[in-house]
């Protein structure tokens, strides 16, 4: 055999084997874990402008080019009405650790790309003040997608609900009842387009927890929420004595997605 031919023969074969098996050991991609709920609020056509201009024009394609996907930018139906207009920008993350480490190097390269938005006068504001709500995944929610929704962005009602207990507790309780009592796979089931589930980590409103689901159209929500109420499985699962008044106060936002939305 004439090994001068069969080395380099060998070798490049043992290469290709080594890439195919790379790609096959490949880990699939890490679950978002924490959540970064941003709302800005604002009162002017302009400042909304302005925040609509620098997250379609800067601050997406920054998180994207790090790497980090499926970010949702919403506002409520009937903003533009709204005494106190908002606008809420939802960002996924795999660790503590990755949220920090984005967070820093964002502000650093938004601030030295400039713009409007970064260089805004002290007595012209692009916004009247932004609270930032950092959120844990429930442990039932294992993906993180744009919803299966045919219908166009501007129609679309995405709603999102906020549940507040009265003692921690009771919070507990209630996240148990989506988690380890089904009400997740209960929503999943019935066909809610979930965006996400949450407990609140740090926030104006605790103990809480969040989620928001979504729908083509109000009227199918309202078709939804119809099924929910009748489904055999939520009458049982409510009536259970353990999860009894696991809820103090409810928060309903109802929201459309930006048409630059990931989500």
């Amino acid at each position: 055999m004439n090994y001068r031919f069969f080395a380099p023969a060998l070798a490049a074969g043992l290469g290709l084997w080594l890439a195919s098996s790379s790609r096959a050991a490949a880990p699939a991609a890490e679950r978002p874990i924490y959540f970064a709920l941003k709302v800005y609020h604002l009162k002017t056509n302009r400042q909304e402008a302005r925040i609509d201009s620098f997250l379609q024009r800067q601050y997406l394609p920054t998180l994207h080019a790090a790497g980090i996907a499926n970010v949702g930018v919403f506002k409520p139906i009937g903003n533009d009405t709204a005494a106190d207009r908002r606008v809420y920008v939802f960002t996924p993350f795999t660790s503590l650790k990755q949220w920090e480490k984005i967070d820093q190097e964002t502000s650093a390269k938004l601030l030295a790309a400039g713009g409007a938005y970064e260089n805004t006068a002290y007595n012209n504001p692009a916004y009247t003040r932004q609270e930032t709500i950092l959120l844990k995944a429930f442990d039932e929610m294992k993906t993180l997608a744009a919803p299966k929704l045919a219908a166009p962005k501007n129609e679309r009602v995405y709603e999102l609900r906020s549940y507040e207990g009265a003692s921690e507790q009771l919070f507990r309780n209630k996240v148990q009842m989506f988690n380890a009592g089904g009400e997740t796979k209960l929503f999943d089931r019935l066909g809610f387009n979930p965006i996400f589930y949450s407990e609140v980590v740090f926030g104006a409103k605790m103990p809480n927890l969040m989620y928001m689901t979504s729908f083509a159209n109000m009227a199918d929500r309202e078709a939804h929420w119809k099924a929910f109420g009748a489904d055999p499985e939520w009458k049982k699962l409510s009536s259970q004595p353990e999860y009894q008044n696991n809820v103090s106060h409810i928060d309903i936002t109802f929201l459309r997605p930006a048409n630059y939305s990931d989500l």
